[in-house]
């Protein structure tokens, strides 16, 4: 008898009570998804992490007490760490490239719909980035003007470009525009198998630690804009 597969489990922190009733509703209604805990602020969000160990934070990033930016260190220490998304507003660019350096899996805006963030949690706990279409952009061209060191400029970006193949370089240039595994597998008419295969040979063959870093790498190309 096949055992049952275990719902992917998520922690949900954020100051307002409405935004944490909204999110948990859609979630509820998402198969293999469970909202283990809720929390109104950082520090409360890290102890319940302990407690419940879910696969995935969906962390606010300004809260009270602490924030969601002093919460992310302590949840990524914990063992195993979960998968931490920055729920985040337009405008708040400087606070989501403080997150993706700390070492969050990715940002979802706040009014994004109910597939969107039912699909981000999905692609957190399989390992993808999770960056959100309307604000990738922005933050990726915020992290360039800042000199972010890891993706490679010049005639080393060009040199690491020329190693991929023709697919290769389309599944990049959506990385460029934060669409998930699942986005790029849609666009391109594959599956979703084949779309993590192509970014795993991306990674490695432009030396990139993360999909993040591979999308400013785009970006620096001219591969994405």
């Amino acid at each position: 008898m096949t055992e049952p597969v275990r719902p992917i489990h998520v922690l949900l922190a954020d100051d307002e009570t409405m935004i944490r009733h909204g999110v948990r509703l859609i979630l509820r209604h998402a198969d293999g998804i469970e909202v283990v805990a809720e929390a109104p602020d950082g520090r409360q969000a890290v102890e319940m992490a302990a407690a419940h160990r879910p696969d995935v934070v969906l962390l606010d990033i300004r809260m009270p007490v602490c924030d969601g930016l002093a919460a992310i260190a302590p949840l990524l220490a914990l063992d195993p760490a979960p998968r931490v998304v920055m729920l985040t507003t337009f405008g708040d660019d400087d606070n989501v490239v403080r997150a993706l350096r700390e070492g969050a899996a990715g940002f979802l805006l706040k009014d994004e719909g109910p597939q969107e963030l039912i699909s981000a949690v999905r692609a957190a706990a399989a390992g993808d980035a999770v960056l959100s279409p309307g604000v990738t952009g922005a933050v990726v061209s915020r992290m360039l003007r800042a000199g972010e060191p890891p993706s490679p400029g010049g005639a080393l970006a060009d040199e690491r470009i020329a190693r991929l193949t023709g697919r290769e370089r389309e599944v990049l240039a959506m990385l460029g525009e934060g669409l998930s595994n699942q986005d790029i597998a849609a666009r391109l008419g594959i599956g979703t198998g084949t779309v993590k295969t192509h970014v795993g040979a991306i990674l490695d063959k432009t030396g990139s630690a993360s999909r993040v870093q591979a999308a400013l790498l785009a970006h620096r190309t001219g591969l994405a804009r």
